[in-house]
This record gives C-alpha cells, structure tokens and sequence, in this order.
C-alpha cells in the first residue's frame, strides 16, 4: 500500500513538471513576441513626443493660425517675403526644384498639405543655387524656387513658420527642414498632380 502511494505521488509530480514546463515556455514565447512589440511601441511614440516638443530652430518665427481657405483669386503680390499661409489657390504647386518663380498661392497650397519652400534670392551664384538643390533633392514636399525683391539670401517658409537666411552655408536650412517637411495642417496629402512643371 505504501509503494501503491509513493508512486502515484511520483506519477502526479511528473505531471506538475510537465504542466510547469508548458507554463515556461509559454510564458518564453509570449516575452519573444511581446518584448519586441513594446519596444516598437516605446520607440515611436518616444519619437512623436520628441517631434512636437523638441525645441524649434533657432531663428524661426511663427505666425500662429492663418486662414486655409481656397480663392481662384488669391494673390500675395508685393510681398517681399514668401507667404506661409492665408487663402490661396485651389490649386497646389507640384513639390520640386525651379529655375523660375513659382506662383505664391499655389505654394501656399503645397505649404498647408505638408511642403517646404525653400525661396532665395535671384542673383544667388549659380554654385550657391546648385548646393541648395542638393539639400532639397529627392525630398516629396520641398519646393524650392527663386523669388523676386527677396531680400535675405535665402527664406525657408513652412505652414505658419518662416526663417530668414542672410549668408551662406547656415546649417539651419537643414535643420528646418528636418523639423518641417510633411508638418502641414493636411500632412500627407499629395504634392503631385498639382500645377507646376518642377524641373527635378
């Protein structure tokens, strides 16, 4: 009777291992998927958090909350700076690198779907124009063009932030946009199909 006991002791103890066993390595497996998972989720709101609290570029100046509305015949004429927002066309300017002035308005547009514009001054060196081209290459919401009666060198304009650039190199341009591009009140949508024939 006592070994009947000893053994059914023993056979319930391999059993206790066996659901134990199954315990850890379920409890391994969900640490394998969610540790991972946390990680991810920790990174990108850490980097949410960091994107809209991170100090602004030195420099920049901020208009607060501007008009978006749409008018065929929205015009910012005789402004010696570019806009950063207000009424504007209806139309948005294609994101690209110009040789010509663009149309004002239709940045604006461009402006509020997330763009920045990069406007400098006409009789800039044509080196100078080239290593600005460079920074904003390959980037879906830069425009850049030059302007006319611009009187710094170079003026960066982003929905409702602007920075005047008097000499070159300033690695503010850069900076600005890294902080700015795809920030519009309408982020993500398109810098494409719009007006404009960018010629890169």
């Amino acid at each position: 009777m006592g070994s009947k006991s000893a053994s059914s002791k023993q056979k319930l103890s391999k059993k206790e291992l066996r659901q134990q066993q199954v315990a850890r390595e379920k409890r391994k497996k969900q640490l394998m998927i969610g540790l991972p998972l946390a990680i991810i989720v920790l990174v990108v709101v850490g980097i949410g958090v960091y994107r809209f609290t991170r100090p602004d570029v030195e420099g920049v100046f901020s208009f607060g909350t501007l008009l978006r509305g749409h008018d065929r015949s929205a015009s910012f004429v005789n402004a010696n700076l570019p806009p950063t927002g207000g009424t504007h066309n209806p139309n948005w300017q294609n994101c690209g690198i110009y040789t010509s002035p663009i149309d004002a308005s239709a940045a604006v547009h461009s402006l509020e779907h997330g763009a920045v514009w990069l406007a400098y001054r006409p009789d800039l060196p044509p080196e100078q124009v080239a290593e600005l081209q460079d920074m904003v290459r390959g980037n879906g919401y830069a425009l850049m063009s030059p302007y006319p009666d611009l009187e710094s060198t170079v003026v960066m304009s982003a929905w409702s932030k602007q920075l005047t650039i008097d000499s070159l190199p300033d690695e503010r341009i850069e900076e600005f946009l890294g902080r700015y591009l795809a920030r519009g009140p309408e982020p993500g949508a398109r810098c494409t199909d719009g007006i404009g024939q960018p010629v890169q």
